[in-house]
């Protein structure tokens, strides 16, 4: 039976939230709805009385295609609330911090996505998940990706017609690099001699850089490298990389400006070397990261730099095993990037070492508040919150933030 309700906020995934809790995607707080209540959401939703803060979805893929959450709201509107799941996060911790404005990345931006690829009777179909939804759709016209990746989709297309199968889903992850196209791929058939051949063929044909099977590299034409600072960097296959140059450079720039005059710096979480390599023009630098592929890709970037200052890498499991406080001590900053999980272990470390200078990234605002009050009670200070929305449109939320020690200053 269809009902109306008033979404009173939106939750942390970005849909609207009316009193119950029900969840209704796409609506907006203050919205009159109606729809028919399926459990906790709120399905064939109508919008009766719209808020002042929703707009036309800049795509026309919006509807169908789950791959953006929020652009049916204003660009201020957007920026409002992710500042505010930062401060609410920080707020349920007993944590006050100067948030600056936030920094959001420009539409057709995104230099790496994975899209999902699936052979039908008449071809294949290749694209985003619906929401919630098995369902791929197609995106010719996608707001999010850079138009050179964009325009790489018939690779995924061609690799599922040779190594998908109508009942999986190849998760086809495309990404620009100085020299090309890097392609990974998962969730296809096995790998033997004749089908390496074959991929090794689809590779040459796409003028690919490098692709990649299930982890194992098939074809490397060119070494798919991505530029940190002055170094040049080959990830290995699937390695993280930031979402957008653009969202990059501003987390970059938060961490330089934390880190200020250090000269010796310990870069907890480090990947590839996105901050170690630029932190190492002006001051020496211990990566440490739990993969050894990316430890030994970011040393042999430096190796083949010029003008970097010394760096050293360890390959570490650092929830397992955190630096502790006497192999903190001969560092002036540490940096610290770690993923959704947060640092609890590592923090804990930090906050009895008593470090100057700590920069934290963080991709999750939950975390990130439960680990700045571990700091915060051991005597740190959050200087400020920089908060970066590289995923233009979707609810994901990025920051940087600054501490030092309360009687240092910063």
């Amino acid at each position: 039976m269809t009902q109306e309700f008033t979404i009173t906020r939106l939750g942390h995934q970005g849909d609207g939230i009316a009193t119950g809790p029900l969840y209704v995607p796409r609506a907006l707080p203050g919205e009159v709805v109606s729809g028919t209540p399926e459990g906790d959401t709120l399905a064939e939703m109508r919008v009766v009385t719209p808020s002042p803060h929703r707009v036309s979805p800049a795509c026309r893929h919006y509807r169908a295609c789950g791959g953006c959450q929020l652009q049916h709201a204003s660009d201020a509107f957007v920026a409002d609330w992710k500042q505010e799941v930062v401060r609410a996060a920080l707020s349920a911790q007993g944590v006050e911090a100067p948030l600056r404005p936030i920094h959001t990345s420009p539409p057709q931006s995104r230099r790496r996505a994975t899209i999902a690829v699936r052979r039908t009777k008449k071809g294949t179909l290749a694209g985003f998940h619906g929401r919630a939804s098995d369902v791929i759709t197609e995106i010719p016209d996608c707001r999010l990706l850079d138009p050179a990746l964009l325009a790489a989709i018939p690779v995924g297309e061609a690799l599922a017609l040779l190594g998908g199968s109508r009942k999986g889903v190849l998760a086809v992850t495309l990404t620009l690099s100085e020299a090309g196209l890097d392609v990974s791929v998962s969730g296809g058939k096995p790998l033997d001699g004749p089908f390496e051949a074959s991929l090794a063929l689809i590779a040459e044909q796409h003028g690919l850089a490098r692709l990649a099977w299930e982890g194992e590299v098939i074809a490397s034409r060119h070494a798919p490298a991505q530029r940190f600072g002055k170094a040049s960097v080959v990830p290995p296959p699937g390695a993280f990389l930031q979402a957008t140059k653009d969202g990059e450079a501003a987390l970059l720039s938060a961490v330089r400006e934390a880190v200020g005059n250090a000269k010796r710096v310990a870069d907890l979480f480090a990947g590839c070397g996105t901050f170690s390599l630029p932190l190492a023009e002006t001051a020496e630098v211990h990566a440490v990261e739990g993969e050894a592929t990316m430890t030994a890709a970011l040393d042999q970037g430096w190796r083949r730099a010029q003008g970097l200052k010394r760096l050293t890498t360890e390959a570490r499991d650092l929830f397992r095993r955190p630096l502790l406080p006497d192999e903190l001590s001969r560092f002036d900053a540490v940096v610290l990037d770690p993923p959704r999980a947060g640092a609890e272990a590592q923090v804990a470390e930090l906050a009895r070492a008593k470090l100057p200078v700590i920069v934290y990234v963080s991709c999750n605002p939950v975390t990130f508040a439960r680990d700045a009050n571990t700091l915060i009670q051991a005597g740190y200070r959050l200087n400020w919150v920089q908060v970066v929305d590289q995923f233009r449109w979707s609810a994901h939320v990025e920051l940087a933030a600054s501490f030092s020690l309360a009687h240092i200053g910063g």
